[in-house]
């Protein structure tokens, strides 16, 4: 039986203006740097970036590129950095759901003024009463006023923008809206999601990441879709190739900008939005506030509204623990915990490297247990079949990378487990975030070395 610490934190909601009194907010926990590591994926011509490239990735300062087109994530020393470990923050014991108040939201979707068929797409989605970001933040953005929207992951923080942006479209089918997302994944996610809420709008979204051929993405793109969404390093290409123009552009989404910041992505990001029109309509996500966020939201926006929703830093419903484990029977370890095929049935493996995760990948198939991998050397064909088959449970267990911790939305996860640290105490947070979903309960494992 794992020995658990309860960890008891408190959520907080909270709506302000940039230039009202700040309300009161929770501390950040962090270990290893706000901004440390992460990775570059999703299309700057075709090159693929993780934090695992040849030639290791630098996590700090200044900014570096490893052999055959490293990750960019800040200078300093070559070598994967993992996070300070303290203890007691990996090890809690998941909170009864009945000990979590319900939310009550202000209204129901049926009380937005938005577009019939639009809500009569929400409720076929399943969706009936909105989620403290959608509650918050919809009214706003309905009323065309530019927002920062603080949530963590899971929190429907995409029908938040997608829902009264679809309305914003269809009252007006000439606004084109961009949004820009840190990986191929996130945006693949973003655009399922456009096409359930748009059904039967005749309204249309083009996707452009990298890992997939440019080519469909630029024949769309001459179709004018009213919806963009894409990365910073594909999208700038598309726009060097003359095929994409931003002009008449009025509406921005910049969802999980702290990654993108942490990914190295400010310079584009400063680049693609130096092209669009002023005034504008500017929406901005973030999981964590830091300076340079702060500084993000200076430059990009004018007197936004703030609406906060962030919970806590780790999530109510996942059990945590430690495996102290030696280095070298680390592979031995998890291939006893998958022994248990019952209570381990559908995993989540987190590595640091991509060759490390494609190495473990192999080895698990070989000891009879169904794996398939994701990481930045995979293109993205190659990647959603992964994706799809770990989905549909065709196989077990998925070795990933941290460029699957963000934006991917995989119900049943049982199990994750950090095989290797992260860089930092965020990211950390991101991957154990893809279980305990839904009001389940979830587990999340971190092996530690003896």
């Amino acid at each position: 039986m794992l020995d658990f610490t309860n960890n008891k934190q408190m959520a907080t909601t909270y709506i302000r203006r940039t230039d009202g009194r700040r309300a009161p907010q929770g501390s950040r926990s962090n270990f290893g740097g706000s901004n440390g590591g992460g990775s570059r994926s999703g299309g700057d011509r075709g090159r693929s970036y993780d934090n695992n490239s040849r030639g290791g990735s630098s996590f700090g300062g200044g900014r570096s590129r490893g052999n055959g087109g490293g990750s960019r994530s800040g200078g300093g020393k070559r070598g994967h950095q993992e996070m300070d470990v303290d203890l007691s923050k990996l090890i809690n014991k998941a909170k009864p759901q009945e000990d979590v108040p319900a939310y009550v939201p202000d209204v129901a979707f049926a009380d937005f003024a938005i577009d019939d068929q639009l809500k009569q797409n929400i409720i076929a989605k399943g969706y009936l009463h909105p989620t403290p970001i959608q509650d918050k933040a919809i009214p706003f953005v309905l009323n065309g006023e530019d927002i920062v929207g603080m949530a963590n992951t899971g929190t429907g923080k995409t029908a938040a923008f997608l829902i009264p942006l679809i309305d914003k479209v269809l009252k007006d089918r000439t606004e084109r809206v961009l949004i820009m997302v840190p990986t191929r994944e996130l945006a693949i996610q973003i655009e399922e999601e456009f096409y359930g809420f748009a059904k039967r709008l005749q309204i249309n979204a083009v996707t452009c990441v990298g890992g997939a051929g440019i080519e469909p993405q630029m024949r769309g793109l001459r179709r004018n879709p009213n919806f963009v969404i894409g990365t910073p390093g594909r999208l700038k290409d598309l726009m060097e190739r003359r095929t994409l123009s931003l002009g008449g552009f009025n509406t921005v989404v910049l969802d999980e900008a702290d990654r993108m910041l942490d990914m190295g992505f400010i310079n584009d990001m400063r680049e693609i939005m130096s092209t669009m029109p002023t005034p504008r309509h500017t929406l901005f996500f973030t999981a964590t506030l830091s300076r340079d966020i702060e500084a993000l939201i200076g430059g990009f926006l004018h007197n936004p509204a703030r609406v906060s929703v962030k919970t806590r830093d780790t999530a109510q419903t996942i059990d945590q623990d430690v495996v102290r484990v030696r280095s070298q029977d680390k592979l031995a370890k998890l291939l006893d915990m998958l022994a248990d095929a019952k209570e381990f049935d559908k995993v989540l493996v987190f590595g640091r490297t991509k060759h490390g995760v494609e190495r473990l990948t192999n080895d698990l198939n070989r000891a009879g247990i169904p794996s398939e991998s994701i990481h930045g050397d995979k293109t993205q064909g190659r990647r959603q079949k992964a994706l799809g088959l770990f989905k549909q449970n065709h196989v077990r267990v998925l070795v990933a990378t941290d460029v699957a911790a963000r934006g991917l939305d995989i119900s049943g996860v049982s199990h994750v487990i950090n095989f290797d640290l992260p860089a930092t105490y965020e990211d950390y947070t991101h991957r154990i975030g893809r279980t305990g979903r839904a009001g389940k309960t979830g587990k999340a494992l971190t092996f530690i070395g003896e």
